[in-house]
């Protein structure tokens, strides 16, 4: 049987990341794909919760598991599962729990401002579910999201890159956005850094492969084929 999954991106930039780690990853896997720049924009000015009623619309009648892959509404996308009646997972989960499996001090990078809250809750939340202490901090890489929107990937990955390397008191380095993945590529720092997409994507493949009905069971699976 085929594989089948929806993916909801905020930027049209991460359709072939998603396509090329899919064809590295999971060949075969079919994914569809839903781009809407307006709902981080509107996130990023009211909220992320402003942003409900667009989700539901948009994910209305998905048939199959659905990966949201932008960290600032993922929560809110996650929370409309039991309505939608299918699994959502936000592309960051995967990342968060094993982020809290590496160690107690977490750093958190992110471009866009309206990321570092949710990433923040996650964190505490899968710490929680995993009964692990940590401590998380934050850095906002200035000037980095306009070089992103301007088109600019190799100054936003190298502005990126550059903040990981300034981090020296973690023991984990969670990029918090899947279009900051690429720098983990360009940094020097031994801390591990983890990025969201390959995480997130093998989890939605678990899910849609074994039935996972919730983002616990989800990330569980992954868990179990991912090393520690």
């Amino acid at each position: 049987m085929v594989t089948r999954l929806t993916l909801l991106h905020t930027s049209p930039v991460h359709v072939p990341v998603f396509d090329a780690l899919r064809d590295r990853d999971h060949p075969g896997t079919v994914l569809r794909h839903l781009v809407a720049p307006e709902l981080l924009d509107r996130a990023r000015t009211d909220g992320p919760d402003s942003v409900a009623a667009a989700l539901r619309a948009l994910l209305t009648g998905c048939a199959g598991p659905v990966l949201v892959t932008c960290s600032t509404i993922g929560a809110v996308a996650e929370s409309l599962a039991p309505e939608l009646g299918v699994p959502v997972l936000r592309v960051d989960r995967p990342m968060a729990a094993r982020a809290v499996r590496t160690g107690a001090r977490i750093a958190v990078l992110a471009t866009v401002e309206s990321t570092l809250a949710p990433t923040v809750a996650l964190l505490a939340e899968e710490a929680e579910r995993a009964g692990r202490p940590v401590s998380v901090t934050t850095l906002l890489v200035a000037q980095a999201w306009s070089r992103f929107e301007a088109g600019d990937t190799a100054g936003y990955l190298a502005l990126v890159a550059r903040a990981a390397d300034g981090v020296t008191d973690a023991d984990a380095l969670v990029l918090a956005q899947a279009s900051m993945a690429d720098a983990a590529l360009m940094t020097r720092t031994s801390t591990p850094i983890l990025a969201s997409p390959p995480q997130g994507l093998d989890a939605a493949v678990q899910a849609a492969r074994h039935g996972a009905v919730n983002p616990y069971e989800v990330v569980d699976h992954a868990a179990r084929i991912a090393p520690n």
